[in-house]
């Protein structure tokens, strides 16, 4: 006789099959690394001796090759049973997929939806992405997968979690055989992640101001150092973060420890290539140890991803090697080793995913050795990384926007001073636009998920976006208090802001304004064609058209300097004419050919289905103005049949009170 074996399916849930029997009896177990393997394997071997079980790795040939027979026997069983009772076995399908088909509905309105469903939606399908069972104790799926119940309130106000003071850390998502396997829980972002931004925004003006006021090449080339390394302690900061899920104490001590290292080296920053470089780096460089010893401790306690951890540890341990050279030597010597450092610190974890695809396709016996060490990867979170990405961003148009306050002691203040800083204001709101509304909006794919070279693109590229639109904003804050135009008189200036005003724009001061800008423009034009955005029939302009323009107004902005005759009104107000016309022209090319681009010519409609007789009698009482309650005439008409639709037009409806069946146009 064939034992009973499991006749229900999971669809959807993340919630991967712990056992199941095959058709000769022998019950087959699942482990999730090889790890829980070993495990079970010992754990059953003591309650049953005999071993008549099998334990497969998930994911495994093995564990395929028995979901293959056990699906083979069920189909096969439902064959007979489709012979032997034809008409019994019909409706009980039919019954079957009427519930099926609901159980899906049920559990898209619940936890699907929150988890994948939403995620597709804004950034993209992905085939290769599942999600995982957050409860990984759980040994069997003898409940059903769509069992939600109702939620106890009551009972959950005593099920508090307490906190710990140290937790093992979790994997928030991983890479294993080409598939990305996540947890079905939303990741949040964390309240020190939010306390780390607000550090940020003083060392954003601390790092501008410091280049405005220097703008020559050297001024340049401290700039692009020291914000590259206060980007990598943020980027360190997130990544980990992402990677692990450990909500302790321990790891709140750990964030303060790293703040504490940034803070320190946000106090070096100033002199930091006169006299107080080997402070600055030695703060730089305990964060950077403290991450490799943080990551080789984690892979310890995570053998599953151990060669990952310990190639970031190894990275980012040589980068420091690197810095420390880099103490004891002087210029130009040290500018070379600086260099080599940096390409380190940022593209060293970028080349070790490199190297790891490209291991997939070598034939030599260092392939399948590089395959087995990284066959687990932890991965990033795309929610994560997008919104933290976003809030940094935000941050940085924000500080364009605080570094044009200044202070007025004129009795009338509408002068050249004001005219520059609304222009500021403006140009600094139609980035935000560009960035957020216009490339972050309408997207199919988003380019993490479209492909990793594109994935990879998009988070390097927004290092010199960034660099390159925080340079234009501190140089923009000068700009506004030149009293190089008409109207522009230092003395209506408070005394601080008056110190800053000069009679004449350095010509360094107007290159980094406007290359800035026009590096900034090209970098979002990358990021926008590093989306896949959806299309409809009937586009004004197609979007590799915007992006041309916006490439060639990026060209006109950089060339900008070179007209040494245009003041500075003159240069703020065409760089921000040049950016109105971008989103002008994106905006255009966004709406549809078919509908007027400054208004809505439609007249509002409204729908109703009614016998003959009563769409005279409506249409009468529209003319006149008359109250029509739809409600009470539906309740009149009850039992009778409708043949046609009927459609009422009017711009001015008085009729408030029709609610049923409208649709406005």
């Amino acid at each position: 006789m064939t034992p009973p074996s499991i006749t229900h399916t999971v669809q959807h849930t993340g919630q991967r099959l712990k056992h199941f029997l095959k058709p000769d009896g022998r019950r087959v177990h699942i482990a999730a690394s090889p790890e829980e393997k070993n495990r079970i394997h010992r754990n059953l071997l003591a309650i049953e001796p005999d071993g008549n079980f099998d334990v497969c790795l998930h994911g495994s040939p093995e564990h395929l090759e028995a979901v293959r027979a056990v699906h083979a026997h069920h189909e096969q069983k439902r064959g007979e049973l489709r012979e032997k009772h034809s008409s019994i076995y019909e409706e009980f399908e039919h019954v079957h997929l009427q519930l099926e088909a609901l159980s899906k509905e049920m559990h898209h309105l619940t936890e699907h939806g929150v988890s994948l469903d939403a995620n597709f939606s804004k950034f993209g399908y992905d085939a290769h992405l599942r999600s995982r069972d957050p409860d990984s104790t759980a040994n069997s799926i003898s409940r059903s997968s769509f069992d939600h119940g109702q939620r106890d309130w009551a009972a959950e106000r005593t099920q508090g979690r307490s906190l710990k003071v140290w937790k093992r850390p979790v994997v928030r998502q991983y890479l294993h055989k080409g598939l990305i396997w996540r947890s079905a829980e939303l990741q949040e972002v964390a309240s020190f992640e939010l306390f780390v931004d607000l550090l940020y925004v003083g060392i954003i003006a601390i790092i501008g101001d410091s280049a405005a006021e220097e703008p020559t090449s050297y001024g340049l080339l401290k700039f692009i150092i020291v914000f590259s390394l206060g980007w990598k302690i943020w980027s360190d900061i997130q990544m980990v973060t992402s990677w692990l899920e450990t909500d302790d104490i321990f790891q709140r001590f750990c964030v303060m420890f790293v703040l504490v290292c940034l803070f320190g080296y946000t106090l070096n920053i100033i002199e930091a290539f006169e006299t107080t470089y080997a402070m600055m780096i030695s703060f730089y460089l305990t964060q950077r140890l403290f991450l490799a010893a943080y990551l080789l401790w984690t892979s310890y306690l995570i053998p599953m991803i151990r060669g990952f951890m310990v190639s970031q540890a190894v990275v980012a341990t040589v980068g420091c090697a690197i810095w420390i050279a880099s103490v004891h030597v002087d210029d130009p010597a040290r500018l070379a080793l600086i260099w080599v450092a940096m390409f380190v610190d940022i593209i060293g974890q970028g080349l070790v995913v490199l190297i790891v695809r490209r291991a997939q396709k070598m034939n030599n016996r260092a392939g399948p050795l590089i395959q087995g060490w990284f066959e687990f990867q932890p991965s990033l979170n795309i929610e994560h990384r997008t919104e933290r990405t976003n809030a940094f961003v935000t941050l940085v148009f924000g500080y364009s926007v605080v570094s044009l306050l200044y202070q007025n002691r004129a009795g009338y203040g509408i002068n050249a001073f004001f005219g520059k800083a609304i222009l500021g204001l403006v140009q600094a709101f139609f980035f935000n636009w560009l960035y957020f509304e216009i490339d972050g909006w309408n997207i199919h794919t988003h380019a993490i998920r479209r492909h990793v070279a594109s994935s990879i693109l998009w988070m390097f590229i927004h290092l010199p976006f960034i660099m390159a639109y925080v340079l234009a904003g501190a140089s923009l804050s000068r700009l506004v208090l030149a009293h190089d135009c008409k109207d522009a008189e230092s003395e209506t200036l408070e005394e601080a802001s008056m110190g800053r005003s000069e009679g004449q724009v350095e010509p360094g001061l107007r290159w980094f304004y406007c290359v800035g800008l026009g590096i900034a423009l090209l970098c979002m034009s990358v990021i926008s064609f590093c989306h896949v955005h959806k299309k409809f029939d009937g586009q004004r302009v197609t979007k590799r058209s915007r992006l041309g323009l916006r490439v060639a107004v990026a060209v006109v902005i950089i060339c900008l300097p070179l007209a040494e005759s245009l003041n500075s009104l003159q240069l703020v107000s065409t760089t921000t004419g040049l950016i109105g016309l971008v989103l002008g022209f994106d905006l255009y090319g966004c709406t549809y050919v078919g509908e007027s681009f400054l208004r809505d010519g439609r007249k509002c409609k409204y729908w109703a289905d009614c016998p003959r007789k009563r769409r005279r009698a409506l249409e009468e009482a529209m003319k006149t103005g008359e109250v029509v309650n739809v409600e009470e005439l539906a309740l009149d008409e009850k039992g009778f049949r409708h043949q046609e639709p009927l459609q009422m037009m009017d711009k001015e409806v008085t009729a408030h009170k029709v609610t049923v069946f409208q649709d406005m146009g």
